[in-house]
This record gives structure tokens, sequence and C-alpha cells, in this order.
């Protein structure tokens, strides 16, 4: 293997880690608050997408704008998918949480609610052509509802040029915005959590939701937070997503789902920083793997490393509870 090879997978690899980090830490907030799976956050992840394909689309992107106007309409696209997925992630409580958990559900029930939520949001985001039909808007709306079930193409307006090489190795523009742009968001909701009045309420309820319902916390708002927390950076990892990979599709967040699902898993659920070295981690883990084995192989890698890591160590990677972070 040659050093231009092994750059290439490694860079690659932590790229694609910090998506899946960040689309990770939906699954890592929630169940560190309510110890429950919200499985429908993968399409909270796949709505952000289209709003900003849409709203690219609507703006009239295209490719060799200005770097300024293409870095304006990037910054639009990425506050529309963090809204977007963060409106879909506080319906997904209020629809499918909110009412169990007032009524003491079993967790099962939750759960099962959550994959409901899941299948009904794929399926209208695919079936969009037919409810722009049924109210006669198909017409007015064909270039966002045509071919509803196929990929849809995402104008990125910068351009990806190549900054310097390493070893014969093109080190590309939006390979590092993409893996910059993850990592200081994690940062940032890192320190939120840790260090805000807000977060050290995420942390009580987390840790303890009697006490902290004793010391005036408002649980169901720290709930709701959360699951916005969440979405915001569904919404973010979306973006990321596209200008990394291009095309979006209804069904998009099932595989990624699962991955980003793995990171959190990987890395200790309910840990923030362990859904950044879970997805790194799973990355590169990847990466290497259909290297080896072939790039058929890279999904069975992946869940293979998981399987290995948790006989060892079953809380994860680090393993600390959300409630139990140091501030």
């Amino acid at each position: 293997m040659s050093l231009a090879t092994f750059l290439d997978l490694t860079l690659s690899g932590l790229v694609v880690g910090a998506i899946y980090a960040l689309f990770a830490l939906g699954y890592t907030l929630v169940y560190g608050v309510l110890r429950l799976i919200n499985f429908a956050h993968s399409e909270v992840f796949m709505w952000g997408s289209f709003a900003a394909v849409w709203l690219m689309m609507a703006m009239g992107a295209r490719s060799g704008m200005s770097i300024p106007a293409a870095i304006g309409f990037l910054l639009l696209a990425l506050i529309a998918a963090m809204a977007v997925s963060g409106a879909i992630a506080l319906v997904v409580e209020k629809v499918a949480y909110s009412r169990l958990r007032h009524k003491n559900a079993p967790p099962l029930v939750a759960l099962i609610s959550a994959i409901g939520a899941s299948f009904v949001l794929a399926e209208i985001m695919g079936l969009r052509d037919k409810i722009a039909g049924w109210v006669g808007l198909d017409g007015v709306l064909a270039p966002y509802v045509a071919r509803a079930r196929d990929t849809t193409s995402f104008p990125n307006p910068l351009p990806n040029v190549t900054l310097f090489e390493v070893a014969d190795f093109p080190v590309r523009s939006n390979q590092l915005i993409v893996l910059f742009a993850a990592l200081i968001m994690m940062v940032a909701l890192d320190q939120f959590v840790r260090r805000s009045r807000l977060g050290r309420g995420v942390r009580a309820v987390s840790q303890d939701p009697e006490a902290a319902a004793l010391m005036g916390i408002n649980r169901d708002r720290v709930i709701q937070l959360t699951f916005l927390l969440g979405g915001l950076m569904a919404g973010a990892a979306a973006l990321l997503y596209l200008m990394h990979i291009g095309v979006t599709r209804f069904n998009v967040g099932f595989i990624l789902g699962i991955k980003a699902f793995t990171a959190a898993v990987l890395g200790g659920i309910g840990n923030i920083r362990g859904a950044l070295l879970g997805g790194l981690t799973l990355g590169l883990a990847e990466n290497y793997g259909s290297l080896i084995f072939g790039t058929e192989w890279k999904d069975v890698v992946a869940f293979c490393l998981l399987i290995v890591v948790l006989l060892f160590r079953p809380t994860g990677l680090l393993g600390e509870s959300l409630g139990k972070a140091r501030a």
C-alpha cells in the first residue's frame, strides 16, 4: 500500500466518521436523558438534507459561483437544514414520546412508536409527489417533488479544489470543510452541555430526574431541549453529508442511521465525546477494512468491530454517561 493510498483512506475515513459522529449525537443525547433509542432520528437527518437541497434549488445555486456567494448560500442551507431537522425532532418528541412518557408507558412501547414515526416520515417524503398531486400543486412544485423515490442531487456552489498535496495525495477543500465544521460543532455542543445553565439542566435530569425536579428543573422542557439539540446536529450533519456525497434520498437515513447508532454505542452511548470517538473510529475501520477485504465488506467490518469492542468493553470505548459528565 502506498503512502498516498493510506492518506486517502485515512482522510476520507475521518470525514465520514465526523459525519457519523455529528449524526450520532441525537441518539446519545436522547438515550442519556430518557434511556431510550430514538430510531426516528434517521428521518430527522433525512428531512434536514432535503431542506438544504430545496433551499439551494429555490435560490438557484450552481457551480462556478463566486466564493463569497457560495459560502453565503451554504450558510443559509445550513440554517435551513438545522431548523427543519430541529423542528422535526420536536414533532417526533411530541407525537411519538410525550404522551407515552406521561402515561408511564414501558420503554418497548416508546421504541415501537419511534420505529413507526420513522417509517411515516420516510414515506411522507417518498410520496411527496402524490401528496402534492392531491392538493393540486404537483405542477408548481414539480422541481421539488418529481421522482420522489429517486435520488436528488445537491447543487453545491462551492468548488471542490485541491488545497495542497501530501506524498502525491491531493487534500481537497470540501474534505477539510466537512471535517473541521463537524469537529467545531461537536466541541461547541460539548461545551454547551458542560458549562451552560441549560446544559447543566440536561445533565441533572440525565443523572437523577426526581432530584432535578425538586431543584426546580422542568423535565419536559429539558427533554424537548435534548431532542432539539440532537435535531440541530442532525441537520448540520445532513448538509455536511451532502457536501461530501452530493445526493440524498427519501430513505437515506436508514443505513446512515444504523451507522450513527453504531458509532454512538461504540464510543459509549450517552457520552457526547464518545460519539466523536466512536464516529471517527468507525469511519477509519470501514475504510481500512474495505482495503483489506474489499468495499463490499465495508459494513461487515464496521459491525464486527462493534461486536468485538462490546465483548471486551460493554459500555463502549469511553462509557461515561451524560449525567456523570464532569463540568
